[in-house]
């Protein structure tokens, strides 16, 4: 499990009273699996990219990142 999934189980450890480590992880495996599906192609590729750590997001999504990812969620075929 990437470092990205295993922050997001570690929220969900803090905030759901009694679920484990390996239950969040899994949880969010399940969760993550399923919105990545539903997601347009180039932008599930995006988020897989993100969560293997394989894209820095340490100083924040700049403008012109969100301006292409608003763009592929839209249609914008640029």
């Amino acid at each position: 499990m990437s470092t990205v999934k295993q922050e997001i189980a570690g929220l969900v450890v803090k905030k759901v009273k009694g679920i484990t480590q390996p239950q969040a992880e899994q949880a969010v495996e399940v969760v993550l699996d399923f919105v990545e599906k539903k997601l347009p192609p180039n932008i599930g590729s995006k988020l897989d990219a993100i969560l293997a750590g394989n894209i820095d997001l340490s100083d924040g999504i700049g403008l012109d990142d969100a301006a292409g990812l608003l763009g592929g969620l839209l249609g914008d075929k640029k």
